[in-house]
């Protein structure tokens, strides 16, 4: 069977990597827009290590900061006119998932001279100008894929998931110095991203022998490394680099699998009502596994894959992890346990509405939600096709209560 595997991205990684890496960026140009958040990077000592880097190898640089959670299109249009404005050869974004998602629309738009924002989402077409990334949290793999998710708030909210080669980056840089003192809740809703990363991968209809070892390792690294992450910090230098190759090699394995409706689900959630989009993944996830799990009402029309596999592969991920059952069935059961354990463990929102979610608010856009998650190009290679009544009730049981166990969607 034919399946291909795409990663031309040169990796750095180790302790102190930025700061050494001015000569690999100056292999991208030598002036240079660095896009960046409002505090974090610098806070962290990253965005000092990149300025520096590029001072020493001769490469000019403009910061554009300020680019928040989920990030917006305006952010990417402005970081856009000002690499045109400095004459910029290449971006480097400095940052988490937001600011590395922010350079990749930006570095695609200036290189295309876009300036109406509809037609980023309306299929990429050329390369962007050449960019590289450096993460300061240890959960969305952006550094390695080539995909981006930008909110778009001036046309209804709507958070767009954009998946092309011509977004992927030329460097990535792993420096887990920047998340020794990521504060917890990041932690947490970052290295959640990574298991549903992991997970989604693994049971895609895209996935394949070259990506199920991947997505097999990162899981294994959030259930070992997560928890002593986001309970020493700083005091666990081991557990924190963990983290932040996991989130890569998740990152390697989604870029080529592709995601599945749970990411759909979380898209949409994350961006109508402002939760981060780790946690929104995490509240989701054990009701997408259970429903995932049994056998489709509509099959995902793949001719790679040639009969449904998902529940045994989510049995697979139990095993793996040391919770397998006697059946198919109850390993599933007891993978969903150890996911839900693990939110608890690491204090995590277990329902939408302890996300402080209004009920009212909710159920009145809750239509409008199943239909967009449904349109989302995650959702195509779920195992899974949903119906959108089936992505309602999901939101539904994900809404009121913790799973416990004995929900499932039919």
């Amino acid at each position: 069977m034919d399946f291909n595997f795409y990663m031309p991205v040169r990796l750095y990684s180790g302790e102190g990597c930025l700061r050494r890496g001015g000569e690999q960026l100056r292999s991208l140009g030598r002036r240079c827009l660095v896009v960046t958040g409002a505090h974090a990077a610098k806070a962290c000592g990253a965005l000092d290590d990149a300025l520096s880097a590029l001072e020493e190898a001769g490469v000019a640089a403009t910061v554009v900061p300020g680019v928040g959670e989920n990030p917006l299109l305006s952010q990417c249009q402005a970081a856009a006119f000002a690499a045109e404005a400095c004459r910029a050869e290449f971006l480097l974004g400095v940052g988490g998932g937001s600011v590395m998602d922010a350079t990749k629309a930006a570095a695609w738009l200036a290189a295309n001279n876009i300036t109406d924002g509809y037609k980023l989402f309306t299929g990429l077409r050329h390369r962007a100008l050449p960019f590289a990334l450096a993460g300061t949290t240890a959960g969305t793999g952006s550094e390695v894929t080539a995909f981006t998710v930008i909110t778009d708030r001036q046309n209804g909210n709507v958070k767009y998931p954009l998946a092309d080669y011509a977004v992927r980056p030329d460097v990535a840089i792993i420096d887990p110095q920047f998340v020794w003192n990521l504060p917890k809740a990041a932690t947490r809703d970052t290295g959640l991203d990574v298991l549903t990363h992991a997970i989604e991968a693994y049971v895609s209809v895209m996935a394949s022998d070259y990506t199920d070892g991947l997505a097999l390792q990162a899981i294994g690294m959030v259930f070992e490394y997560l928890p002593r992450a986001y309970k020493n910090g700083a005091a666990d230098p081991v557990a924190r680099e963990k983290m932040h190759n996991a989130s890569c090699i998740a990152g390697m394995a989604f870029t080529n699998a592709f995601l599945g409706l749970n990411h759909s689900m979380a898209h949409k959630l994350g961006g109508e009502f402002h939760i981060p989009h780790g946690r929104a993944n995490a509240v989701i996830l054990p009701y997408v596994i259970a429903y995932n799990a049994q056998k489709p009402t509509k099959f995902t029309a793949f001719p790679k894959y040639e009969t449904f596999i998902a529940d045994k592969k989510y049995a697979k991920i139990a095993a793996f992890i040391g919770c397998g059952g006697h059946t198919t069935e109850e390993s599933v059961r007891n993978l969903i346990k150890a996911v839900y354990r693990l939110e608890q463990e690491l204090d995590c929102p277990t329902s939408i509405k302890e996300c402080g979610v209004d009920e009212k608010l909710f159920f009145d856009r809750l239509p409008a939600l199943a239909e967009r998650a449904h349109e989302d190009q995650c959702t195509t290679a779920n195992p899974r096709y949903p119906l959108i009544s089936e992505i309602e009730e999901i939101y539904t049981q994900a809404y009121f209560a913790p799973y416990q166990g004995s929900q499932s969607v039919h």
